[in-house]
């Protein structure tokens, strides 16, 4: 079974067993004029504390009893926010579920906006480090990527660019470990394909120095110093603060002395 299996797998216990925790539970006074609405102010008040289980009991009563009711949408929503805030992984995983249900039950709702920004951020949760597996990475840029042209509009716009440009760097950091780890075992043209291939897919990476630096560098090693020389350039560029810049600026003076010399005839 894969980690995702196993993720939802285990989920779907712990969905079951508050289930079975809460279910005898009545929370609505005798004679509550909008009963929908005292479980959803209930619930809020909960989830502002911090109270996950206690708040998710009170949003599900809405969402489960009173399907008609105005309050049943961001019921959903609520719920979802329930799991994120617990932030295991196995409530990261049931959030996902409420996000993409939400999305399929009221795609057109005024904060489907806010659902898929909270689906992206379920996966943002459980982005691994440079160095482990990128799956979630993956899933979280291409969920924050279908925000960006459904909700241009979105005041969760700039959260979103924002939340988009880490798990882009967290990815590119793992490619960019690779490449780095190429060059120190010489391996010169795997670590050409794999910085080159960084740069092409994400040009806008934070920490795209040490892209520049270590291709540069890996592209004098194969004697092909012309190619090299515009990657030191633009490391010199675009970054005022670097520690590669003493070394690149060394490799600049370097190649252009190295390219007036003419060989004699």
């Amino acid at each position: 079974m894969t980690r995702a299996g196993r993720l939802l797998a285990s989920a779907l216990l712990v969905a079951a067993a508050s289930a079975c925790a809460t279910s005898g539970r009545s929370a609505v006074p005798p004679g509550t004029t909008q009963p929908d609405k005292f479980l959803f102010d209930r619930g809020t008040t909960e989830l502002n504390e911090r109270h996950w289980l206690t708040a998710r009991e009170f949003f599900k009563q809405v969402t489960e009893t009173y399907t008609q009711s105005p309050f049943r949408p961001d019921a959903k929503l609520a719920i979802g926010d329930t799991y994120l805030g617990e932030n295991t992984a196995e409530a990261l995983v049931l959030g996902i579920n409420e996000f993409q249900e939400f999305l399929a039950f009221y795609p057109t709702h005024t904060r489907a906006d806010y659902a898929q920004y909270k689906l992206g951020m379920a996966h943002f949760g459980q982005m691994r480090a440079p160095e482990r597996d990128q799956t979630e990475t993956r899933a979280a840029i291409r969920d924050f990527e279908n925000f960006l042209p459904r909700y241009a509009n979105s005041s969760l716009l700039p959260e979103v660019k924002a939340r988009l440009r880490e798990a882009r760097d967290r990815l590119s950091d793992s490619e960019y470990l690779v490449g780095r780890f190429y060059f120190r075992i010489n391996w010169y043209p795997g670590a050409i394909d794999r910085l080159a291939a960084i740069l092409k897919a994400d040009p806008a990476f934070t920490r795209r120095d040490g892209v520049y630096f270590y291709l540069g560098e890996s592209l004098i090693k194969q004697k092909r110093e012309a190619e090299a020389l515009p990657y030191f350039e633009k490391l010199i560029d675009e970054f005022q603060e670097s520690e590669h810049l003493e070394e690149t600026r060394k490799r600049i003076t370097g190649l252009k002395t190295q390219a007036q010399v003419k060989p004699a005839s």
